[in-house]
């Protein structure tokens, strides 16, 4: 019997579409093409994101559809053809709470096992209970949740297991997706002392004293990335609800946000400063609980380079 390897994903967003963009690529570049004739996983991978991305733009307000949520649901969650990805509904958090449309899973065969993509709202919190041995999420939920604070900074997704504790859980990160974005120092350039060039980097704020104005659930992660040495002297400040950040790091003078282009930060007469760490969907394995397929199935994901950086 073939086995079926479970793999924790999130139900939306950008780290599920790098999850579906890697496997579409992988599967497509190697030797676990589908054994079961008519299973493009190319296409599947495509049209999986262009009807998440559809749905969030209806929850946003900024698409109008003809059928209602539940003619919606049971068109995308069609399961008379093998291969077809099923669909759930999620209360947004947007005004009004509307209802969204958004992954549930897919099953699909692969040369030797089944990968069974499972969303769920907490992947890692899922392997970190034993319910998967597979699972993909942010390298940020890593940083907040169980990763060591130290003195000296953490700089790169590979420094990452070394600072887990493996009392804590038995959850390593394997690889990252490559879909970066950065968290990044940003600052008034007027905080800066006369006539110096000084950039905004770490060592600025080993010596400054005063607001850094971060998103409120990034506390520990912050703190992992500058050294508890640097935030001494630091007072954490939030944006208020609905208030753009970046306007907000304005205010305070000194701040750090995920950016990909800087330029509304820039708009606010902000200067970019260091990218302390990289915003990334990791790849994640639950020690306990591999299997010999579920090797495999991490083996179609990561490159054996990608892994033995993160090898501890």
């Amino acid at each position: 019997m073939t086995e079926t390897i479970p793999v924790a994903v999130p139900r939306k967003g950008r780290p599920l579409e790098a999850v579906l963009d890697r496997l579409a690529t992988r599967v497509e570049d190697s030797h676990h093409a589908p054994e079961r004739e008519g299973v493009d996983v190319a296409s599947l991978a495509d049209s999986i994101s262009s009807i998440l991305r559809y749905e969030k733009a209806i929850a946003k307000g900024e698409q109008t559809a003809a059928d209602d949520v539940y003619e919606r649901l049971a068109e995308y969650s069609d399961l008379s053809a093998p291969g077809r990805p099923e669909y759930t509904l999620l209360r947004d958090a947007r005004k009004g709470r509307p209802r969204r449309i958004v992954f549930d899973s897919v099953t699909i065969p692969l040369d030797g096992v089944e990968l069974q993509l499972i969303g769920r709202e907490e992947p890692f919190r899922a392997l970190r209970t034993h319910e998967f041995a597979l699972g993909f999420d942010s390298a940020d939920l890593v940083l907040e949740e169980v990763v060591g604070l130290r003195a000296e900074p953490l700089e790169s997704i590979a420094d990452l297991n070394a600072r887990i504790d493996p009392r804590d859980t038995d959850v390593r990160v394997v690889a990252g997706l490559g879909d970066t974005v950065y968290h990044t120092l940003m600052g008034q350039p007027d905080l800066r002392r006369d006539g110096s060039e000084d950039s905004f980097d770490r060592e600025f704020v080993r010596e400054y004293e005063g607001p850094l104005c971060i998103s409120p659930r990034y506390e520990r992660l912050v703190e992992a990335v500058l050294g508890t040495d640097a935030v001494e002297g630091i007072e954490f400040c939030y944006p208020e609800n609905g208030r753009e950040e970046e306007a907000a790091i304005a205010d305070a003078g000194l701040g750090v946000y995920l950016t990909v282009t800087g330029s509304t930060a820039r708009e606010h007469g902000l200067e970019l400063g260091e990218q302390l760490f990289p915003s990334e969907t990791v790849l994640m394995e639950n020690l306990a609980e591999t299997s010999g397929g579920a090797g495999l199935v991490a083996d179609l994901f990561a490159d054996a380079s990608e892994q033995s950086e993160l090898t501890v």
